[in-house]
């Protein structure tokens, strides 16, 4: 009893450390996907009636806007966003291992 208890959790810790430090290659598909919705998810903005300055005004400050949001979206925030989603998947790979380490842990001590 006490070596297959032993045993699981030594699974476990293999398993959670491959999934931190080297399987996120394997997942690096799911990783991609998930950054590229998110990236497509982008906010919009949504400007009201004209400023007292009139129409060069609102168009110039509707322009800085969009550059703004463009360089954002191209070169600021996809590397933020794959690193979360890269901790995020490794969590939830991570969180399935407990899972199915307590799944076996409560098998054993049932057939004792």
């Amino acid at each position: 009893m006490k070596k297959k208890l032993k045993d699981a959790l030594h699974r476990f810790k293999v398993e959670a450390f491959k999934m931190s430090h080297q399987g996120a290659d394997e997942r690096s598909r799911e990783i991609l996907e998930a950054t590229a919705q998110a990236l497509q998810n982008a906010y919009t903005f949504h400007f009201g009636k004209e400023t007292q300055l009139g129409k060069e005004d609102s168009a110039s400050r509707v322009e800085t806007f969009q550059l703004i949001k463009s360089v954002m979206l191209e070169t600021l925030l996809p590397p933020v966003l794959e690193k979360l989603m890269r901790r995020i998947t490794v969590l939830e790979h991570q969180n399935a291992a407990t899972t199915k380490l307590l799944e076996e842990l409560m098998e054993a001590l049932s057939e004792e």
